[in-house]
């Protein structure tokens, strides 16, 4: 199996601002190991768009994946109260 890129979205660098240091260490982790499976267990697709969701503690992570290019793009990033806003 490739691997993928991971990219982020210029506007997920707000939402890092927020998060206490150890807890963006895990979600760092975390985004990591989508390079390897992009769809580990516990993700959710989104209903009506191609995005997922994976919770990483208190933390959601919204990301799509684009099986073509080989690439995730991370979108969101934030509580789980923020993130449906």
């Amino acid at each position: 199996m490739a691997a993928y890129e991971v990219y982020f979205k210029a506007s997920v660098e707000k939402d890092f601002w927020d998060i206490p240091k150890k807890d963006l260490k895990r979600i760092l982790q975390r985004i990591k190991s989508l390079a390897i499976e992009p769809r580990p267990s516990g993700c959710e697709k989104l209903t009506g768009r191609e995005r997922y969701r994976l919770r990483q503690g208190r933390y959601r992570i919204v990301y799509s994946i684009m099986d073509k290019n080989l690439t995730v793009w991370i979108v969101k990033i934030g509580h789980r109260k923020d993130i449906y806003r």
